[in-house]
């Protein structure tokens, strides 16, 4: 059997902003003294911003040191057929005060439309357990740039 040519194209900023529209999980990437670290999350995309939610942690931590950031988001198609984009830009926290309570609740509306939207943010590892309240964090990527690929046999 004979396989199937695959072709790759270029998508346009338009069909960028659909599949960042249309998915709900993406490869968050930051990096730390020279170090990559990457972590699934689940986000809402909204006037050029992926929005998002976590407790603190390693990757908080990372993109307070560090605020330059990526999202890498997959949408799988029929057979062969998939889309890729990834949106390149800046780590912003929507901190729990006066003067981000407007950002911090359009966040929380867009992400609160879809099932599950805390996780894997929202979770931990069991071990080791948590002992204290650990405040919830909600951040958003602003894009800068954001460039995409799709495949069509």
């Amino acid at each position: 059997m004979e396989d199937a040519q695959i072709s790759i194209f270029t998508l346009s900023q338009e069909e960028c902003k659909d599949v960042l529209a249309k998915n709900r999980i993406g490869r968050l990437a930051c990096a730390r003294d020279n170090r990559p670290y990457v972590v699934p999350i689940h986000y809402a995309y909204s006037d050029g911003c992926l929005y998002a939610f976590s407790l603190p942690g390693r990757k908080i931590d990372w993109m307070r040191a560090n605020p330059r950031a990526c999202v890498l988001v997959e949408e799988a198609g029929k057979g062969r057929q998939w889309r890729t984009v990834l949106a390149e830009g800046r780590y912003e926290e929507l901190p729990d005060r006066i003067g981000h309570k407007r950002q911090r609740d359009h966040a929380w509306s867009l992400l609160s439309k879809h099932a599950d939207w805390w996780e894997p943010g929202g979770r931990k590892p069991v071990n080791p357990p948590l002992t204290a309240y650990q405040p919830e964090l909600f951040f958003r990527i602003v894009i800068e740039t954001m460039s995409g690929r799709r495949a069509t046999p």
